[in-house]
Protein backbone atom coordinates (compact mmCIF):
# COMPACT_ATOMS: atom_id res chain seq x y z
CA UNK A 1 0.00 0.00 0.00
CA UNK A 2 1.30 3.44 -0.82
CA UNK A 3 2.40 5.63 2.06
CA UNK A 4 0.02 8.40 1.04
CA UNK A 5 -2.95 6.04 1.15
CA UNK A 6 -1.93 4.28 4.36
CA UNK A 7 -1.08 7.33 6.49
CA UNK A 8 -4.70 8.51 7.04
CA UNK A 9 -5.74 4.97 7.95
CA UNK A 10 -2.89 4.75 10.44
CA UNK A 11 -3.86 8.11 11.95
CA UNK A 12 -7.44 6.91 12.27
CA UNK A 13 -6.25 3.77 14.05
CA UNK A 14 -4.13 5.86 16.42
CA UNK A 15 -7.10 8.15 17.05
CA UNK A 16 -9.29 5.18 17.98
CA UNK A 17 -6.60 3.94 20.37
CA UNK A 18 -6.28 7.40 21.91
CA UNK A 19 -10.05 7.63 22.45
CA UNK A 20 -9.97 4.23 24.14
CA UNK A 21 -7.07 5.24 26.38
CA UNK A 22 -8.76 8.49 27.39
CA UNK A 23 -12.08 6.80 28.09
CA UNK A 24 -10.37 4.10 30.13
CA UNK A 25 -8.51 6.71 32.12
CA UNK A 26 -11.14 9.36 32.70
CA UNK A 27 -14.65 7.91 32.29
CA UNK A 28 -14.99 7.18 36.01
CA UNK A 29 -14.55 10.87 36.74
CA UNK A 30 -17.92 11.47 35.05
CA UNK A 31 -19.83 8.94 37.14
CA UNK A 32 -22.15 11.56 38.67
CA UNK A 33 -24.59 11.17 35.75
CA UNK A 34 -25.52 7.70 34.55
CA UNK A 35 -26.51 8.74 31.05
CA UNK A 36 -23.16 10.44 30.42
CA UNK A 37 -21.29 7.38 31.63
CA UNK A 38 -23.46 5.09 29.50
CA UNK A 39 -22.78 7.19 26.40
CA UNK A 40 -19.03 7.12 27.09
CA UNK A 41 -19.10 3.36 27.49
CA UNK A 42 -20.99 2.97 24.22
CA UNK A 43 -18.49 5.25 22.46
CA UNK A 44 -15.61 3.16 23.78
CA UNK A 45 -17.20 -0.09 22.63
CA UNK A 46 -18.00 1.36 19.21
CA UNK A 47 -14.39 2.54 18.84
CA UNK A 48 -13.16 -0.99 19.50
CA UNK A 49 -15.58 -2.35 16.90
CA UNK A 50 -14.44 0.26 14.37
CA UNK A 51 -10.81 -0.65 15.09
CA UNK A 52 -11.56 -4.31 14.32
CA UNK A 53 -13.41 -3.36 11.14
CA UNK A 54 -10.45 -1.27 9.96
CA UNK A 55 -8.01 -4.12 10.53
CA UNK A 56 -10.19 -6.55 8.60
CA UNK A 57 -10.62 -4.05 5.77
CA UNK A 58 -6.84 -3.78 5.60
CA UNK A 59 -6.66 -7.59 5.51
CA UNK A 60 -9.07 -7.65 2.56
CA UNK A 61 -6.88 -5.14 0.73
CA UNK A 62 -3.70 -7.27 0.90
CA UNK A 63 -2.34 -9.26 -1.99
CA UNK A 64 -2.22 -12.32 0.26
CA UNK A 65 -5.96 -12.17 0.87
CA UNK A 66 -6.74 -11.52 -2.79
CA UNK A 67 -4.57 -14.51 -3.75
CA UNK A 68 -6.69 -16.69 -1.48
CA UNK A 69 -4.10 -17.22 1.25
CA UNK A 70 -6.31 -16.02 4.10
CA UNK A 71 -4.84 -18.63 6.43
CA UNK A 72 -1.45 -16.89 6.27
CA UNK A 73 -2.97 -13.61 7.40
CA UNK A 74 -4.90 -15.28 10.18
CA UNK A 75 -1.78 -17.10 11.39
CA UNK A 76 0.31 -13.93 11.32
CA UNK A 77 -2.26 -11.86 13.20
CA UNK A 78 -4.13 -14.42 15.32
CA UNK A 79 -2.73 -13.03 18.57
CA UNK A 80 -4.00 -9.55 17.75
CA UNK A 81 -7.40 -10.87 16.71
CA UNK A 82 -7.69 -12.92 19.90
CA UNK A 83 -6.50 -10.14 22.21
CA UNK A 84 -8.85 -7.63 20.56
CA UNK A 85 -11.92 -9.82 20.95
CA UNK A 86 -11.02 -10.70 24.55
CA UNK A 87 -10.51 -7.02 25.34
CA UNK A 88 -13.87 -6.17 23.80
CA UNK A 89 -15.59 -8.83 25.92
CA UNK A 90 -13.82 -7.55 29.05
CA UNK A 91 -14.87 -3.97 28.28
CA UNK A 92 -18.50 -4.89 27.71
CA UNK A 93 -18.57 -7.01 30.88
CA UNK A 94 -17.02 -4.20 32.93
CA UNK A 95 -19.37 -1.59 31.49
CA UNK A 96 -22.46 -3.69 32.13
CA UNK A 97 -21.40 -4.51 35.67
CA UNK A 98 -20.47 -0.90 36.48
CA UNK A 99 -23.77 0.44 35.14
CA UNK A 100 -25.72 -2.24 37.02
CA UNK A 101 -24.01 -1.32 40.29
CA UNK A 102 -24.25 2.43 39.76
CA UNK A 103 -27.62 2.90 38.09
CA UNK A 104 -29.74 3.66 41.16
CA UNK A 105 -27.01 5.44 43.13
CA UNK A 106 -24.31 6.98 40.87
CA UNK A 107 -22.05 8.11 43.70
CA UNK A 108 -22.21 4.93 45.78
CA UNK A 109 -19.23 2.73 46.54
CA UNK A 110 -19.29 -0.10 43.98
CA UNK A 111 -15.88 -1.67 44.43
CA UNK A 112 -16.78 -5.22 45.38
CA UNK A 113 -13.94 -7.78 45.22
CA UNK A 114 -15.30 -9.26 41.97
CA UNK A 115 -15.65 -5.84 40.36
CA UNK A 116 -12.10 -4.92 41.42
CA UNK A 117 -10.80 -8.13 39.86
CA UNK A 118 -12.63 -7.51 36.58
CA UNK A 119 -11.45 -3.88 36.56
CA UNK A 120 -7.80 -4.92 36.98
CA UNK A 121 -8.07 -7.67 34.35
CA UNK A 122 -9.71 -5.25 31.90
CA UNK A 123 -6.98 -2.65 32.44
CA UNK A 124 -4.25 -5.26 31.99
CA UNK A 125 -6.04 -6.48 28.87
CA UNK A 126 -6.04 -2.90 27.62
CA UNK A 127 -2.24 -2.78 27.75
CA UNK A 128 -2.00 -5.94 25.62
CA UNK A 129 -4.68 -4.63 23.26
CA UNK A 130 -2.84 -1.33 22.74
CA UNK A 131 0.46 -3.10 22.09
CA UNK A 132 -0.82 -5.75 19.69
CA UNK A 133 -3.19 -3.44 17.86
CA UNK A 134 -0.52 -0.80 17.29
CA UNK A 135 1.96 -3.46 16.17
CA UNK A 136 -0.60 -4.85 13.73
CA UNK A 137 -1.42 -1.38 12.41
CA UNK A 138 2.26 -0.78 11.69
CA UNK A 139 2.87 -4.26 10.24
CA UNK A 140 -0.04 -3.91 7.83
CA UNK A 141 1.76 -0.92 6.34
CA UNK A 142 4.51 -3.23 5.08
CA UNK A 143 4.58 -3.23 1.26
CA UNK A 144 5.25 -7.02 1.24
CA UNK A 145 1.59 -7.61 2.03
CA UNK A 146 0.43 -5.66 -1.02
CA UNK A 147 2.56 -7.08 -3.81
CA UNK A 148 3.64 -10.43 -5.14
CA UNK A 149 6.87 -11.67 -3.63
CA UNK A 150 8.93 -14.81 -3.24
CA UNK A 151 7.80 -15.61 0.30
CA UNK A 152 4.14 -15.47 -0.79
CA UNK A 153 4.91 -17.91 -3.60
CA UNK A 154 6.65 -20.28 -1.17
CA UNK A 155 3.66 -20.13 1.17
CA UNK A 156 1.32 -20.75 -1.74
CA UNK A 157 3.33 -23.82 -2.78
CA UNK A 158 3.21 -25.16 0.79
CA UNK A 159 -0.57 -24.90 0.78
CA UNK A 160 -1.01 -26.80 -2.48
Amino acid sequence: MQVGRYRPILYLQYFLLLVDILLNGFSDLLRFENVILLVLYVIQDVCIIFAVIIVFLLFFNTYIFQAGLVEILINKFKTTITVTFLYFVLCVALHIWAMTLRWDEPNSYIWTPGFKALFIIQRLGAVFYYYFYKRTALRLGDPRFYQDSEWIRREFEKRR
